[in-house]
């Protein structure tokens, strides 16, 4: 926990939403773990460890922004930090509690950004951050020496893994996307590297990526050969040695039947441990409330971070220990937030849904507006009943319902729409919250059986056709990728709406294995790469498929699929409303999906 003062623990009418822990370093060294977090208004925050679970110790240093160390092999600790050019590289002491006087020495990089990390690989020192703003592009510098001179290179550009800027529904043909940023770098027992980077999803918030890296030129580069700067969407997983069953990242149901909290729960701000419990009644998590204006400022709130790109949310209520004042249930914590719950009064007991649109916050701190009234159920709450939010990423909306016996649930309040936004600098969260605004003791609510369903845990995502004879049209135009025999290539041949797809538009899929197939054409040639980037119709006569017949199968999240050459990385693409030659030069989805690589295949037999 950090708690530096009553705004961590959300008293004296004070927060610290926005702020606390900001681009943690975690590092390992020497048998100790350590994590380095600049806190805003706190300073430089250092933990340590010899157990990842802990106990951990705190140190506290001047602030650094956006920080990143390396413990060199020399012996020496150094930190770099900023978000502007040049940019300060300082020693700590070895005990990492005070800085190194006149270690300071300052780093000339033009080009380079924020969200520093700083490596030393094979002898030389590699310092990677992120460009601010719109495109956040991604840069890396390269030495000899800590003290320069430093060469930059772009790492990533402009990729945005087919991710759109604003929710699908609303994806325009200009959109550029939401690009992959301020990633670090990680390495495999087997030599490999890879980046764990990450890009805006809207209202979900930020998500990660593991995107291969190329070394060119001594310098790491996002993506593949052939196709550098740009990241795959799909790619055969890193060689790391072991294997292992997959299960999920992370569990979110929890039933408080074990004794102690599931830990993907967060809670907002320090709680109070007095007014919370899972062992005062077994079986369910007693919120005991205090005292708050409105659910912003109610202590206790607990909350996860939901599973995208939908997900549902329900948890049950016993409310027969709430007092007057007293009002509990089920919010989505962002700004503006919203919630459905049960509001109890010295005259009566409502059920109500409050979307607290209009009241500030937003994106970049809209001013305040009037609020939206709460919408009060006609229907008086029983003491034992079932909450619900079903939110939906691709659309950023959330609907709120409720049920007096778990299984037929009824809407309340119109669709709230959800945002990500700089107030709490994160996706939305599901919270569970009870607060008092009577000014006296309040009363207590259990909460029990908090499941989240997933209705599409895949995305939209499709199993590969391995098999199956299938047709393959543009998502720029719908025409069909088609086999011309006359001139033995790879076209597409415009859509007639009154009649079926012809025969040279069916490609039969075979398997190669790891998600890479080859197409088959109907007069039993398969597709091939030819000269770089054209694509012919190939008779291998009983010769394995080599990389060139060979594509990745790539699925995106709205049902699309895109197929990647084996020889330069690169995509199959029809130039949008013309037909004539396909080629393998697209360098990766786009967000408007207008742009000639992805495609909707049918299975026809």
């Amino acid at each position: 926990r950090l708690d530096l003062g009553p705004a961590y623990r959300l008293e004296d009418g004070r927060g610290i939403y926005g702020r606390g822990i900001w681009a943690p370093c975690i590092r390992y060294h020497n048998g100790m773990f350590y994590i380095f977090s600049n806190v805003n208004g706190a300073g430089l925050q250092v933990f340590r460890s010899k157990s990842i679970y802990g106990p951990w110790e705190r140190n506290q240093l001047p602030g650094r922004h956006d920080l990143s160390v390396l413990f060199d092999d020399d012996g020496k600790v150094y930190i770099i930090s900023s978000a502007r050019n040049p940019y300060p590289i300082e020693e700590l002491a070895p005990d990492l509690k005070s800085f190194v006087p006149n270690s300071r020495r300052m780093m000339d990089a033009p080009g380079m950004g924020e969200g520093h990390h700083l490596y030393k690989i094979n002898g030389k020192y590699y310092d990677i951050s992120a460009i601010p703003g719109a495109t956040t592009d991604q840069m890396v510098a390269r030495a000899d020496s800590i003290d320069g001179p430093w060469r930059v290179e772009r790492m990533v550009q402009g990729e945005s893994l087919g991710v759109t800027t604003v929710a699908p529904a609303r994806a325009t043909p200009g959109d550029r996307g939401l690009t992959l940023h301020q990633g670090g770098m990680v390495d495999t027992p087997s030599g490999e590297r890879w980046s764990v980077i990450m890009s805006d999803h809207g209202s979900a918030g930020r998500m990660v990526a593991l995107v291969p890296i190329t070394w060119d030129d001594d310098f790491p580069i996002i993506g593949l050969p052939g196709n550098l700067r740009k990241a795959p969407n799909t790619w055969i997983k890193p060689n790391t040695g072991c294997t292992q069953d997959p299960k999920p990242a992370f569990i979110h149901d929890d039933n408080f039947d074990s004794g102690k909290l599931n830990p993907h729960w967060q809670w907002n701000h320090v709680p109070d441990d007095a007014k919370w419990s899972i062992t005062e009644k077994p079986g369910v998590l007693r919120l005991h409330s205090l005292p708050a204006n409105d659910f912003y400022s109610a202590r206790n709130s607990i909350c996860q971070r939901p599973p995208g790109p939908e997900s549902i949310m329900t948890v049950e209520l016993d409310t027969s220990g709430m007092v007057a004042g007293d009002t509990a249930g089920l919010a989505l914590l962002s700004s503006p937030y919203a919630w459905i719950g049960v509001v109890k009064s010295a005259e009566s007991t409502t059920l109500q849904m409050l979307d607290n649109t209009g009241s500030g916050g937003g994106r970049r701190g809209a001013p305040a507006g009037p609020a939206k009234p709460p919408t009060i159920s006609p229907v008086n709450p029983p003491k034992h009943l079932w909450l619900r939010v079903a939110c939906n990423f691709d659309t950023d909306r959330a609907i709120f319902r409720w049920s007096a016996d778990g299984k037929g649930f009824t809407s309340l309040g119109d669709p709230f729409t959800m945002t990500f936004q700089l107030a709490t600098f994160q996706g939305v969260r599901p919270s569970l919250f009870h607060y008092h605004t009577s000014g006296r003791p309040g009363g207590y609510v259990d909460f029990d059986n908090y499941t989240v369903e997933e209705p599409r845990a895949r995305g939209i995502e499709r199993e590969i056709p391995l098999g199956k004879t299938i047709t393959l049209a543009s998502g720029a135009d719908d025409s069909f990728l088609a086999a011309d025999t006359q001139n033995n290539a790879l076209v597409n041949v415009a859509a007639d709406p009154n009649k079926p797809a012809p025969q040279k538009a069916k490609f039969r899929v075979i398997d190669l294995g790891l998600g890479r197939v080859a197409l088959k054409a109907a007069n039993g040639k398969v597709l091939s790469v030819a000269d770089a980037e054209s694509v012919v119709l190939k008779d291998l006569a009983g010769a394995r498929c080599g990389n060139a017949e060979s594509f990745q199968w790539v699925n995106l999240m709205r049902g699309d699929t895109m197929l990647m050459s084996l020889t330069n990385h690169r995509y199959l693409a029809t130039t949008p409303n013309k037909t004539g030659p396909v080629t393998v030069t697209a360098t990766g989805p786009q967000p408007a999906r207008k742009s000639g690589e992805e495609f909707k295949w049918k299975a026809v037999e």
